[in-house]
C-alpha cells in the first residue's frame, strides 16, 4: 500500500455479522478503503486470484476447508500476498502454525476491538502483528522447544484434537471439516498413538489444561 492509495481488504469470515462488523472497526481508520467478503475457502483464493488486495483478513475455522489450508493455498497462488488471521482460536492454539504458514499476523475475535486496526497498520507497513502475550511467549521459547505433545501433530490432526477436546463427536467433525467419519476415526487413532493416550477423556483433559480451545 503507498500513501496515495486507499486500502483494498478482502474479509474472509463465514458469518456476514462478523464481517460488517470487522467493516465498522475497519472503516473508523481507513474511511477511503474498499472491501470485499467472502464466506468460504474457495470464495477467498477465488477472489484474491481475480482481484488485489492489500490485505486478506481470514477467519480461520471457516466451513470444509480449514483456516490454515486457506491460507497456505492462498501464499501458493500469490506468495506476496498480506494476510492477517482473526480467529476464535486461542493464540496457543494456531498463532504459531499460521505464522509458520507464511501469515503476518494474528488476532483473536475476542481482542479486535482493541488490537484489529493496530494490527493492520503494521502489516500494512510491513511488519509482522502478535499480542504482547505471544510475543513474550515466543520469546521464551525461541531457542528451544516447549516439548508439548500435540506440536507432533500435524495441522489436520490439531484441528481434529481440538474439536474433540471441545465435546464434538467423530460425526459432527466429519461434517465441519467435509471428511468420512471413517477418516476423522483415523485421525483420532494417530492423535491418540501420538499423544501416548488411549481414550477420549484423557484428549479432552490435555485439550482444557492446555487452553487449546478458545
Amino acid at each position: 500500500m503507498t500513501e496515495m492509495t486507499a486500502p483494498r481488504f478482502l474479509l474472509v469470515d463465514d458469518h456476514a455479522l462478523l464481517r460488517r462488523g470487522l467493516r465498522e472497526l475497519l472503516v473508523d481508520e481507513f474511511p477511503d478503503a474498499s472491501f470485499d467478503e467472502a464466506s468460504t475457502g474457495p470464495e477467498a483464493v477465488e477472489r484474491a486470484g481475480r482481484s488485489s488486495y492489500d490485505l486478506v483478513i481470514l477467519d480461520l475455522s471457516l466451513p470444509g476447508r480449514d483456516g490454515l489450508d486457506v491460507l497456505k493455498e492462498l501464499l501458493l497462488s500469490i506468495p506476496a500476498q498480506l494476510v492477517l488471521i482473526l480467529s476464535v482460536q486461542a493464540e496457543e492454539q494456531y498463532a504459531v502454525r499460521a505464522l509458520r504458514a507464511g501469515a503476518m499476523g494474528y488476532v483473536t475475535k475476542e481482542t479486535a476491538p482493541e488490537e484489529l486496526c493496530k494490527a493492520v497498520l503494521k502489516v500494512l507497513g510491513g511488519g509482522k502483528y502478535v499480542s504482547a502475550r505471544l510475543a513474550e511467549r515466543l520469546a521464551t521459547n525461541l531457542a528451544k522447544p516447549t516439548g508439548a505433545l500435540h506440536e507432533s501433530l500435524s495441522d489436520r490432526e490439531l484441528q481434529v484434537l481440538c474439536r474433540l477436546g471441545a465435546g464434538k463427536s467423530v460425526k459432527e467433525i466429519a461434517v465441519e471439516l467435509l471428511l468420512s467419519e471413517k477418516t476423522i476415526s483415523t485421525y483420532r487413532t494417530r492423535i491418540l498413538e501420538k499423544m501416548s493416550m488411549r481414550t477420549n477423556a484423557e484428549l479432552v483433559r490435555y485439550v482444557v489444561l492446555n487452553a487449546l480451545v478458545g
